[in-house]
């Protein structure tokens, strides 16, 4: 199942979803059956059929959440320099182009932190972290050219 959000359920949501599955678990012991415990919790008859086994298998524990379904790869603080990483730009990291791609952003990953992750980790790792693909439509109308020809051949260079 997908969800809007493009992640998951809300912390909420998988509270209240673990509870309706504890509740269907407190009825597997009353021996209930699989249609009338569905039309009550407004769930599929499949879903209730899956938690009757998980419940006989290793009983109320067995319905608890298992948590979000992907966690990153990276720490808290491992984005943190991954940030700092990105604000410096990419000529810093040996590309010409003065954009960042996902492709880019991977290798970056795989050479500071010696972690592999697919280009789909990292564009969630980076919607997590509230970072969004960014592409002008058009230059900005406060652009001053002559201002950015000054600077491309005085201060430019030494940066390079």
């Amino acid at each position: 199942m997908r969800y809007a959000q493009g992640g998951g359920l809300t912390a909420e949501r998988q509270r209240l979803r673990e509870r309706i599955r504890y509740e269907a678990g407190e009825r597997f012991g009353r021996d209930e059956r699989t249609p009338v415990i569905a039309k009550d919790l407004r769930v599929s008859e499949r879903s209730v059929e899956r938690w009757r086994r998980a419940w006989r298998e290793g009983g109320m524990d067995a319905l608890a959440s298992a948590g979000p379904p992907k966690l990153s790869k990276l720490s808290d603080e491992q984005f943190a320099e991954l940030e700092k990483e990105l604000v410096l730009g990419p000529a810093v990291h040996g590309w010409e182009e003065q954009r960042w791609t996902l492709a880019r952003i991977r290798e970056l990953i795989a050479r500071t932190f010696r972690l592999d992750c697919s280009s789909a980790a990292v564009w969630r790792l980076l919607h997590r972290h509230g970072w969004s693909w960014q592409c002008p439509a058009r230059r900005a109308l406060e652009r001053d050219e002559q201002a950015v020809g000054l600077w491309k051949k005085d201060v430019w260079p030494h940066v390079e």
